[in-house]
């Protein structure tokens, strides 16, 4: 019998593979059922570490946002989500059936929480040995998840479509992108473009796509943006986060899940 899943979709459309392929993401705004978010919102926020954070914002001892990597503390719905039947959908008609789990964090940013410049996270193109090179055409895929939402200004993400098909070199960076440096590579004038999202939304995107979040201002109405994040790798060498597996989730892994986890964790030396 196949599981019930957490999203309102099955899987994606002929354009929505298209649009990853083109444009190095798929939006998907409201995607979670209601009951599915409020449980995982609920998971999240009843975690000890995320309560005591809480509580330093509301007494004012406490100013950082809330970040965890790897995200090991899950819930029945956190944990439903590495081989949810729509996520693994989305894995297989985008890059293959050949991947891996990589890693997840969790993080809360509170208002007053500060930009994140334009960067790119597929790993190993930024280490410059044989082993990192031969990986940087390699699929590593980030599936974000954001459970309350942003509206634009507001700690929201900004992507630049497109920007996953120029090569990884030191020299392409986001600014030079924006000018039309880069137009003729990617065939396409390249962008920025700002998201607004409802609750319950999932952007999943190649991790070579270079990407931003704003700051999220002092007077925000919203208390927290809520996020997590599961991250997918296309099998081999691990990356730089590539985590080891928590030996409970190893118990009682089915054998499609054992093949997401039974590869190696990084390690210091580990490319060399």
């Amino acid at each position: 019998m196949s599981r019930e899943s957490l999203f309102r979709k099955s899987g994606p459309t002929t354009l929505d593979v298209e649009a990853f392929h083109k444009d190095g993401c798929i939006l998907y705004p409201d995607v979670f059922t209601d009951a599915a978010r409020e449980e995982l919102t609920d998971e999240i926020m009843q975690l000890e570490p995320v309560q005591g954070h809480l509580h330093g914002w509301a007494e004012g001892t406490e100013e950082s946002r809330y970040f965890v990597r790897p995200w090991n503390d899950r819930g029945r719905c956190g944990d439903g989500l590495i081989d949810d039947p729509f996520v693994t959908a989305l894995l297989r008609a985008t890059i293959g059936d050949d991947y891996h789990f990589c890693h997840s964090a969790l993080a809360l940013a509170p208002p007053g929480t500060q930009a994140t410049p334009y960067h790119q996270d597929h790993h190993h193109w930024k280490h410059d040995n044989p082993v990192n090179r031969a990986e940087r055409e390699r699929y590593y895929i980030q599936v974000l998840y954001y459970l309350n939402g942003f509206r634009a200004g507001d700690h929201n993400l900004k992507v630049i479509p497109g920007s996953h098909r120029v090569a990884p070199t030191a020299e392409a960076t986001a600014e030079r992108m924006l000018a039309g440096e880069y137009d003729v590579e990617a065939g396409r004038r390249l962008k920025e473009r700002r998201l607004e999202l409802p609750p319950g939304s999932m952007v999943y995107i190649n991790a070579r796509i270079f990407h931003a979040v704003e700051a999220k201002p002092a007077d925000s109405p919203q208390a927290y943006r809520l996020f997590n994040i599961d991250i997918f790798k296309q099998a081999g060498p691990p990356h730089r986060y590539t985590q080891e597996i928590p030996a409970a989730w190893m118990q009682g892994a089915d054998r499609e899940r054992r093949k997401l986890f039974e590869r190696k964790a990084y390690s210091e030396g580990c490319w060399a």
